[in-house]
């Protein structure tokens, strides 16, 4: 293992849960080199916590250790896992849709259930509401110093059993393609749907051209306009619209310098649907 520790949670940092974490990890392997995903999660939103993920984790190298905490069901009888992926690196979370996207997108070769009688911090099992200081941070520690192998972390699972939220197909048809508004660039407010590049592409797009985009909340229309595909936000003038293919290569909607979400009033998640058309 490569000593990486990752931590991603919905904790925020206005109190001493993700110091507790970083304190649990250190006294188990004080060698660890411990980052940040982030800890800003919106609170108890599992799909939330399983893009990031998602984004994220290609630019770690091979071994790295994650440890995803989005828990509204601590304390329950889901149960706490670790995920080997493709590209053999792990993840630590519970069980409960967290792995979503890593599983469709990345590829998922392994999991274990934690078996907490090892792999559990001594002295903790009256405590049951702060399983990421208790046995995620403290697993994790342990698989990324190689204090344990994979093999130890618990009885292996089947990878099909992976709890796994559901998702928006995209619909391609003549002349347009439908997805999801999937999550927001937070900062910035930009718009990252389900349209991968590719099902974009069914539209033979050229930049500069310009596509009819519609935008619902459920049965609502939210918005409707003509905008122009670009290579960057540079592509339109400043406060003007623009379709562009982000970072993660889904097909992104941003205002030049102003945030669209705030703008139209848009949110995230599987009733905020959006279609682009051709003109």
């Amino acid at each position: 293992m490569n000593n990486l520790l990752v931590l991603q949670s919905d904790f925020g940092l206005v109190d001493g849960a993700v110091s507790a974490m970083v304190g649990v990890a250190k006294l188990e392997a004080p060698e660890l080199d411990i980052h940040h995903l982030t800890h800003d999660i919106t609170p108890y939103n599992i799909f939330e916590a399983s893009y990031r993920l998602f984004q994220t984790i290609n630019y770690w190298p091979s071994d790295t250790v994650f440890v995803s905490v989005v828990d509204p069901g601590v304390g329950s009888k889901r149960k706490s896992v670790v995920a080997k992926t493709k590209n053999n690196q792990y993840i630590v979370t519970p069980d409960n849709g967290t792995l979503s996207y890593i599983k469709k997108h990345v590829g998922i070769v392994a999991v274990r259930e934690i078996s907490e009688v090892v792999n559990r911090r001594k002295n903790t099992e009256h405590s049951y509401t702060f399983h990421g200081r208790d046995v995620y941070a403290y697993t994790g520690a342990k698989l990324a110093s190689g204090h344990i192998s994979f093999e130890e972390v618990g009885p292996e699972l089947s990878v099909a059993d992976i709890v796994e939220l559901p998702v928006v197909e995209t619909v391609v048809g003549a002349g347009f393609v439908q997805g999801a508004i999937d999550i927001l660039d937070v900062r910035f407010g930009s718009l990252w749907t389900s349209i991968t590049r590719e099902e974009f592409n069914t539209l033979s797009p050229e930049f500069g051209q310009r596509f009819e985009v519609t935008i619902y909340n459920g049965d609502m229309l939210v918005y409707q306009n003509q905008i122009t595909y670009g290579k960057s936000f540079a592509d339109v003038r400043i406060g003007q619209p623009i379709l562009y293919i982000n970072s993660v290569y889904r097909v992104g909607l941003a205002i030049n310098q102003g945030s669209f979400a705030k703008a139209y009033n848009v949110g995230v998640g599987q009733q905020w649907r959006i279609e682009i058309k051709r003109v």
